[in-house]
């Protein structure tokens, strides 16, 4: 069993990387697999809605960082995780960017496996960070793994998130509790419920 966490800060050992790190070695000491991936300072290509992905089942644009993630997922996750600093009481845009494309284009790889979100800010706008990813979660029919409270950790220099003794114990119970999830859904070889043909209703018809 294998989880993917996407580290969505530009800085590719900061706080952000502190945090999911955490995550990750929790989930290693319950016998998971898991890699990180994060997006580095370079540009990320945002979705144009062309519609291609639903033809040929990925991105338009053939970017190393977006390829990286796809052949990740293809390759077969039991989980993910997205972590972000928060930028302006949101996540960064370069991750939002990646993630608009990723779900857009590789929605049904991801259905029914456990999500989570991991932010960590200077002082505010952590909770209004964490609602915006948890929404690509919840639109996707993933269910949102909780921890003992919100998936949050404190830090502005690199490291110091390290020193938030509660933000790291919530990093290691949201481990646990996500290793115990995708254990006992085992969605790869159980399935998942039945779903109704999609319906789509407009505002304006």
């Amino acid at each position: 069993m294998k989880v993917l966490l996407i580290n969505g800060s530009p800085h590719e050992k900061g706080n952000t990387f502190t945090a999911l790190s955490e995550v990750a070695k929790t989930l290693n000491e319950e016998g998971l697999e898991t890699t990180i991936i994060s997006i580095g300072k370079q540009a990320v290509q945002g979705c144009i809605a062309c519609g291609m992905c639903g033809r040929t089942g990925r991105c338009t644009y053939h970017d190393d960082l977006y390829h990286q993630v796809l052949r990740t997922v293809k390759e077969g996750i039991d989980g993910l995780v997205v972590g972000s600093p928060v930028y302006y009481g949101g996540p960064n845009g370069s991750l939002c960017a990646l993630l608009d494309r990723v779900f857009y284009s590789l929605g049904r790889d991801l259905q029914f496996k456990p999500g989570a979100s991991v932010v960590v800010c200077r002082r505010g706008g952590a909770t209004a960070a964490f609602d915006r990813l948890n929404k690509y979660f919840t639109m996707m029919n993933m269910p949102l793994v909780s921890s003992q409270y919100w998936n949050l950790a404190y830090g502005q220099t690199p490291g110091q998130a390290a020193l938030d003794e509660e933000g790291m114990q919530t990093m290691r119970t949201l481990g646990r509790n996500m290793s115990w999830m995708i254990k006992k859904l085992n969605v790869r070889e159980d399935g998942h419920p039945a779903q109704e043909p999609r319906v789509w209703t407009n505002v304006i018809r």
